[in-house]
């Protein structure tokens, strides 16, 4: 309903702010059996209604809304935004680096991250599939099955991973 009126309020005018959309707050409250110690659960979550992203979280109401405003304002620098009231297209990451190296990357998939199969960008990083608090283990599976440093990669980045595995490949 809320989504309804700002939609019918958004005709007023045609640079929207925050404060032109339905937000959606929630309260959360923190697991303490939570497996993942590298996850934090904040108290606060807001996010605009109809949109995947972007969020605003924090231990306070005041600084999720703060985070949201901050990733809002990111959001409308890089493209025009959608009406108010109503949803913001999802974008999927490029995946042209991944996809140059397709078999290597269905390998490193199913012997380094252990999955039949998953989707990924060339954003995409070791810090997605675990919740641990650092990369040490796979840095240590990844030199094992591939006989390749790659610990200097923090981000985990995937693509970078491969493409320095590739290029180890290349010199043998």
């Amino acid at each position: 309903m809320l989504a309804a009126w700002k939609y019918a309020l958004s005709f007023r005018k045609r640079d929207w702010e925050l404060r032109d959309y339905p937000v959606w707050i929630s309260e959360q409250t923190p697991d303490p059996g939570d497996p993942f110690p590298r996850w934090h659960l904040w108290r606060y979550a807001a996010k605009v209604v109809n949109w995947a992203g972007p969020d605003g979280c924090g231990d306070s109401l005041a600084e999720a809304l703060s985070n949201l405003e901050n990733n809002f304002q990111k959001v409308k620098a890089r493209k025009p935004l959608p009406r108010p009231g109503t949803g913001l297209p999802i974008e999927f990451a490029s995946s042209v680096r991944v996809a140059a190296r397709a078999e290597l990357a269905d390998d490193f998939i199913r012997r380094i991250l252990d999955v039949e199969n998953a989707w990924i960008s060339d954003e995409s990083s070791l810090w997605d599939f675990h919740g641990e608090l650092d990369n040490t283990a796979l840095f240590a599976e990844i030199e094992d099955v591939y006989g390749v440093d790659v610990s200097d990669i923090q981000s985990g980045n995937l693509a970078d991973i491969f493409d320095r595995i590739a290029a180890q490949e290349g010199k043998k």
